[in-house]
């Protein structure tokens, strides 16, 4: 703490992701960007925040479970005070998990020095990286190849299932203005036959040489 007064917050939530990915997804990725990041820039890293506030959904999906975005919001506050007390003054929070209200619960969030930063893993542009196209997508090519590179033991290729959809519809979904899903829907969105290990290295490899630099210490 003394060296670097930093500490990584990985961020994610407990939400279905189809019936071929792991309800943990969010936290399995954001938690592995962290421990790479953590190991490489020798920055402490926080256990990771297991729930979120997931997209609403008339459909009841067996072991999904959200808090509301107050909640992580107050949750958030405490935690960082607790830090901040000990010494931390740079929080840096890894999100897998693009919903805005989850995004803006973290996002201001509230400290009494120390800086917060918020990086969104979804907000760097890796769609030049795809077979398919780079729209909404929800367990589709991008977190479906991500899961094949780092967690291939907990995809369950044979219930692969592709929802191309209509894209108006799906992004008001995605972005939580419908809480009625597209009719037909298993809980993926988009493309994730096209998904492969390679892809998913290299989607992986870009979040990573876009981070290391960008918190490096000076």
């Amino acid at each position: 703490m003394r060296r670097d007064p930093r500490l990584i917050i990985p961020a994610g939530a407990l939400e279905q992701h189809g019936p071929h990915l792991p309800l943990g997804t969010n936290t399995l990725l954001a938690q592995r960007v962290t421990q790479d990041l953590s190991e490489s820039l020798h920055v402490l890293r926080a256990p990771p925040i297991q729930y979120g506030v997931n997209v609403p959904t008339s459909i009841g999906f067996k072991g999904s479970a959200t808090v509301r975005s107050k909640t992580l919001h107050r949750l958030i506050n405490d935690l960082l005070e607790s830090w901040e007390e000990q010494g931390v003054r740079e929080f840096i929070a890894i999100v897998a998990h693009r919903h805005t209200p989850q995004l803006d619960a973290l996002l201001m969030a509230f400290t009494s020095s120390a800086s917060l930063r918020v990086i969104d893993l979804y907000g760097i542009d890796v769609a030049d990286l795809l077979q398919g196209p780079a729209g909404p997508q929800h367990a589709g090519e991008i977190e479906t190849s991500l899961m094949l590179y780092l967690y291939p033991e907990r995809v369950r290729t044979d219930e692969i299932s592709d929802f191309p959809g209509e894209p108006g519809l799906l992004r008001k979904y995605v972005r939580g203005r419908l809480s009625v899903p597209p009719p037909g829907w298993q809980g993926a969105l988009g493309l994730p036959s096209l998904a492969s290990p390679e892809t998913g290295r290299r989607i992986y490899e870009r979040f990573l040489e876009i981070l290391r630099p960008a918190l490096a210490r000076p």
